[in-house]
Order: structure tokens, then C-alpha cells, then sequence
């Protein structure tokens, strides 16, 4: 965690299949393919123009965000680093791995932030406080 750097986070194309008249067919599942095996789901909705989510780290725990409707912007942070991505596409993710603070933001009217993580929710692996998350890049 404290060697994470956000040269290890970046954008998963996801396997999809598209058709003229059936639309697109996205597909994430734990094939070897995938960065991690997905043992939760949950998705963020209706997130009130100019508010923020996120705004933490996991110690263990890796996430790949879709914007599976709408757009919004996901800043990490490795506690020297900063880069923020726009997804707006539901065919790719962000990878980010543990040790990375993130922040999503700008959300569009009507978007659906897909989360796929490694494991269960559990708290003790969250830090909340930036603060201690710098401590924990020491």
C-alpha cells in the first residue's frame, strides 16, 4: 500500500459486443482476464449536482469504476501524484488499486457509478482521513 502510485491505476477496456439492432452487451466476470476476482457490486445514483464521493483509501482492497450511464470524474491521488479521469463510456472502467486516495466528481443529470470490488465491505480497510492516509505513505 504505502508503494502505490497512480501509474498502477488505469482504464480496463471491458469485453463487449455490439449489434445493429440489439444494442451493446458488456460483460465483466472473473475469468483470469480481469485484474481481480469481483466479490461485491453496489452502484452510486443521483448524486446531487456538485457533490462529491469517495474521498478515501482502501488498505487492501482493489475497485474498477464504470460510469454505467452519464459521466463523472475520479481523481487519484498516491500522495505525490494527482491525475484525474473522465469516464463516460460504460465499455471501460478505472482499475485502482489499494493505497490510493480517490475523489469522483462532476456528476452529469442521471448518472450510474458502477463500483466492482475485491471484496466485501469491510471497514477497517477504509481510511477516511487524508491525513492519515499521508501518514500511511510514510
Amino acid at each position: 500500500m504505502k508503494d502505490s502510485r497512480i501509474s498502477d491505476c488505469g482504464i480496463v477496456m471491458l469485453e463487449t459486443h455490439s449489434g445493429k439492432r440489439e444494442g451493446n452487451l458488456t460483460v465483466v466476470q472473473n475469468n483470469g482476464e480481469f485484474p481481480f476476482e469481483i466479490k461485491r457490486t453496489y452502484y452510486l445514483y443521483d448524486v446531487p449536482g456538485g457533490e462529491s464521493r469517495g474521498g478515501h483509501s482502501h488498505k487492501a482492497l482493489h475497485e474498477l469504476i464504470v460510469a454505467a450511464s452519464g459521466s463523472f470524474t475520479v481523481t487519484v491521488d498516491d500522495g505525490t501524484e494527482k491525475h484525474t479521469y473522465m469516464l463516460n463510456r460504460p465499455d471501460r472502467g478505472l482499475h485502482i488499486v489499494p493505497g490510493i486516495w480517490r475523489t469522483l466528481d462532476d456528476f452529469s443529470s442521471g448518472a450510474v457509478c458502477l463500483v466492482l470490488a475485491s471484496d466485501k465491505y469491510i471497514e477497517a480497510d477504509y481510511i477516511r482521513l487524508y491525513e492519515d492516509f499521508m501518514k500511511s505513505k510514510v
